[in-house]
């Protein structure tokens, strides 16, 4: 494929590729069947949308989205097992994930619980001291004191746990792959069971928990019963499948939409105070939900208290909610100090070893466990490869993975704790968390080399920079930006439009704190657009746009509306550049 602009070779080291003949045509013929704006077309035919679907991709509804629960096995009983409990004021425990998945999963149970005038204990584990998932000791405590404990997030590969809470029933809400049997649960609903056929599989917990609660308030109503309100918890669906990195397709894409308008309410004191310190001004969108709320919502489980983000969604009192927002902002700074000093030695380690293998891996003593996943993620991004960082202390060492597209890391790490070189691990396609004694370290991970590179991982170079379309600067109009929003929202499954802006002249150029930069960029028709790189000087790109020097660049980034000081305008988030 030629280079767009003739770029084959970019600040960043890639090379930027245009949209392929079949796209081409069939974004033509959008803009005539469709009237939609050439660069909406463009974006709308990658996407593989016809145009009799285009009305209603555009405006998507859970009426014609939502599945029926009873697809999924064990939803009805798990329902019919909630419902008794509710009837019965019987006491209910919840034992959830530590991350955005698990917290959304179990506020969406409490709120449910309270709408019936019912309440339940959360008991989140510690990430260091318990690790992911349930564990025999909290099962028997939960089991003395509770006649129903339900799991959110976890829970499907927990067979000795589970027989642990004995004279309790136990619920597994979960989404994470499944081993070849269940555990001894009394319902086990999970999209990735062995006996499921897989059209639901890119489901986050949180969308699992969603759907048991429509089949039991289905249930409350032919009983004569009043339910909750699902819809207005969508919010809490939406932020968990941006979160937990769920491709944006089919249902997963009306639940996110649907989600963000209840949450541009802000009717959920949690989620209103910490857009607040999160400094969030405009109506949130995916992004924000990825980038902004998501990673201050994990800080309390990666290097704070592990329940901090659960209580946070849950609550229903402002007052607790300003204060737990404030608490898990501090901790989301604290955990970019710590992720900082452990990415510079991962990133030496792993490019020491060279970052052209199937696996790129890293492992420290003393690494904080919080934060091995996100430098996983830092990794794979840096390398295009799937990437494993592993935190060492003492004889056992603790890890988190991160996956391409195309190569299955979870079942991958599955495959070495049936070998017996992983003390335990599981996970989803994409990522896949693990324990390792130290001494199988470099076994298990040339093992998992070997798996990985059989899909085909460690076969491609940098990623190519693929952009729907060529743009000037008086073409990014907030018009424009807001029919691409409609084709939304963008994240895992759905990449954001991206241009490129050729030919333009950097007239301002200035530092925004460390790593970012602000920029103004011009064309010869005089057309002025604004511009932010972030973490530009964590490479080679904010110091060739910082010394430009009156110098012409190719830009490539993705539109969006600024809103600062209270004014709409267009602005680039920059993702790449290269001389003109």
């Amino acid at each position: 494929m030629t280079a767009l602009l003739g770029v084959a070779r970019s600040a960043l080291g890639r090379r930027w590729t245009g949209p392929d003949d079949a796209v081409w045509r069939a974004a033509a013929a959008l803009v005539q069947a469709t009237g939609q704006p050439e660069p909406v077309a463009r974006v709308l035919a990658r996407l593989g949308v016809p145009a009799h679907e285009v009305p209603g991709f555009l405006a998507p509804t859970l009426r014609q989205a939502l599945p029926d629960p009873a697809r999924l096995q064990d939803a009805e009983a798990a329902a019919d097992r909630l419902l008794q409990a509710v009837r019965n004021a019987e006491r209910i425990a919840i034992f959830a994930d530590y991350d955005v998945d698990g917290a959304a999963s179990s506020a969406l149970l409490i709120d449910w619980l309270r709408g019936h005038g019912r309440t339940a204990t959360l008991y989140v584990p510690d990430r260091i001291d318990e690790g992911y998932g349930p564990n025999p000791p909290a099962m028997r405590r939960l089991a003395a004191d509770h006649d129903l404990i339900v799991l959110v997030d976890c829970g499907t590969l927990g067979h000795d746990a589970i027989a642990a809470a004995d004279g309790a029933d136990v619920l597994v809400l979960d989404h994470h792959l499944a081993g070849e049997t269940l555990p001894a649960a009394l319902a086990v609903v999970n999209p990735n069971r062995a006996d499921e056929d897989g059209t639901l599989g890119h489901l986050c917990a949180a969308s699992v928990v969603f759907l048991v609660l429509v089949a039991a308030n289905r249930q409350a109503r032919a009983a004569g019963l009043a339910t909750p309100d699902l819809l207005a918890m969508l919010d809490l669906v939406a932020l968990a499948t941006v979160a937990d990195v769920a491709p944006l397709i089919g249902v997963n894409r009306a639940l996110v939409r649907q989600g963000l308008a209840v949450m541009a309410r802000r009717e959920r004191p949690g989620l209103t105070a910490l857009a607040d310190v999160a400094r969030l001004d405009t109506a949130p969108a995916a992004w924000h939900l990825g980038f902004l709320l998501g990673p201050r919502i994990n800080a309390g489980g990666r290097i704070g208290q592990a329940d901090l983000g659960a209580r946070l969604l849950a609550t229903a009192d402002p007052a607790e909610a300003a204060a737990l927002a404030e608490r898990l902002d501090a901790l989301n700074t604290e955990r970019r100090e710590i992720e900082a000093g452990v990415l510079a030695q991962a990133m030496d380690q792993a490019q020491a070893r060279g970052f052209d293998a199937p696996l790129v891996w890293a492992a420290g003593a003393g690494w904080h466990p919080g934060v091995v996943g996100i430098v996983a993620a830092r990794l794979k991004e840096a390398a295009n490869r799937p990437a494993m960082v592993i935190g060492l202390d003492g004889a056992e060492g603790k890890g988190s993975g991160r996956s391409v597209a195309g190569v299955d890391l979870g079942g991958a790490v599955q495959r070495l704790v049936a070998e017996d070189l992983l003390i335990k691990g599981g996970g989803h396609r994409m990522a896949a968390g693990l324990t390792v004694a130290a001494d199988r370290l470099e076994p298990a991970m040339a093992r998992l080399t070997e798996l990985l590179a059989r899909q085909g991982a460690g076969q491609g170079g940098p990623r190519d920079l693929a952009i729907d379309a060529v743009l000037m600067p008086a073409a990014a109009t907030l018009d424009l930006i807001a029919a691409l929003d409609a084709a939304g929202p963008f994240g895992a499954g759905a990449a954001a439009p991206r241009f490129a802006f050729p030919d333009l002249r950097v007239v301002f150029a200035r530092r925004a704190g460390e790593s970012h930069l602000r920029l103004t960029l011009r064309g010869d028709d005089g057309g002025r657009l604004d511009a932010i790189a972030f973490r530009a000087f964590e490479g080679p790109l904010g110091p060739l746009l910082e010394a430009h020097a009156g110098a012409r660049f190719h830009f490539a980034g993705r539109l969006e509306a600024d809103h600062w000081g209270g004014r709409a305008k267009p602005k680039l988030r920059i993702e790449d550049a290269a001389p003109a």
